[in-house]
């Protein structure tokens, strides 16, 4: 693969990445995927971008959404694979226990937030860096600028929106 230059930015937060991660692996019970593995899937996912990132934070934060994205591919990929299309004659799965509550939660949060990102890409991005990068208050306000007041009104308000969705 051609190298890119967001190659030593990814270098540089790997660490993080990796430990977003397992986070976000966490949060979706009875999945069988590695981080390691969620993490290089992201930067394959994210390889093909031209765009440079002005700093790690907008980078993490863009391999967050991207991570979010895999993790309901996966849940998705694991659904059908329990309605049978994972079926061989020559081979059975056997990882198909009961889906856990979350999963159905999580793929409904996560259209939630594209609807979010839609209407206020801003709001969507709080969510992500507090929800799955796990960014304090204060960490999303030195990024952006602006008071960790500022910021707890907007989370306040991204939650509302997302209970709206959620509850329609």
């Amino acid at each position: 693969m051609e190298s890119k230059d967001n190659d030593p930015l990814f270098a540089l937060c790997y660490r993080e990445l990796r430990g977003l991660a397992e986070r976000q692996l966490r949060r979706s019970a009875g999945l069988t995927v590695s981080p390691t593995t969620l993490l290089h899937e992201a930067y394959l996912g994210m390889a093909h971008r031209e765009t440079l990132f002005a700093d790690q934070h907008k980078f993490i934060g863009y391999a967050a959404r991207v991570m979010r994205g895999l993790v309901i591919d996966f849940v998705r990929e694991r659904r059908a694979q329990k309605r049978g299309s994972g079926f061989h004659i020559t081979q059975l799965p056997i990882e198909l226990n009961e889906a856990a509550p979350e999963e159905a939660e999580l793929v409904h949060l996560s259209d939630a937030l594209d609807e979010l990102s839609s209407r206020d890409p801003r709001l969507a991005e709080l969510v992500d860096l507090k929800y799955f990068c796990g960014y304090s208050f204060a960490e999303i306000a030195v990024l952006h600028g602006v008071s960790e007041r500022t910021v707890q009104r907007d989370w306040e308000k991204a939650r509302t929106l997302l209970y709206q969705q959620l509850q329609s």
